[in-house]
């Protein structure tokens, strides 16, 4: 709590915004408190499809995750529950109202998809070496952050 003073209206606006919080045992937390991006914020959370709302958040996850990896490494996904493996992140989207999907390729370069209902999804994030030893790491977060806010 702060000692900020909000009229009736901003305070009631502040309610009703999302927010999040993460808590970590380390000094330095794997994501940041932070106010969230005007991509995100827009729109109302109550005129979100589940999977539009789903999407939006974990873009945000990729992202700060994808801020702590190092230039040899990028982002992956395991699947919880399932024989099915590490997926490499290679894009995600939704289908209004209720399906996430993500693409790229699994350990052996095969090209997969993870088509999830919102109900469902269980996501693990995980660091990989990166595939090609010349280029630079690809940053699919970042590049899903900047599509929210050309759109």
């Amino acid at each position: 709590m702060d000692d900020t003073i909000n009229t009736t209206a901003e305070a009631h606006e502040g309610s009703a915004l999302p927010k999040r919080r993460d808590v970590h045992t380390t000094d330095t937390p794997a994501t940041r408190p932070e106010v969230l991006p005007e991509s995100v914020t827009k729109t109302p959370v109550e005129a979100k499809s589940p999977a539009q709302w789903a999407y939006e958040r974990l873009i945000l996850y990729i992202q700060q995750f994808e801020e702590q990896l190092d230039s040899e490494e990028e982002v992956a996904m395991g699947f919880a529950g399932g024989e099915a493996g590490v997926l490499r992140i290679e894009g995600m989207g939704y289908f209004d109202p209720d399906i996430i999907t993500f693409y790229g390729q699994d350990l052996e370069g095969m090209k997969t998809q993870l088509i999830q209902h919102v109900s469902q999804l269980s996501v693990v994030l995980t660091a990989m070496p990166k595939e090609d030893e010349a280029e630079e790491p690809r940053r699919i977060g970042f590049r899903l952050v900047r599509e929210l806010d050309e759109a």
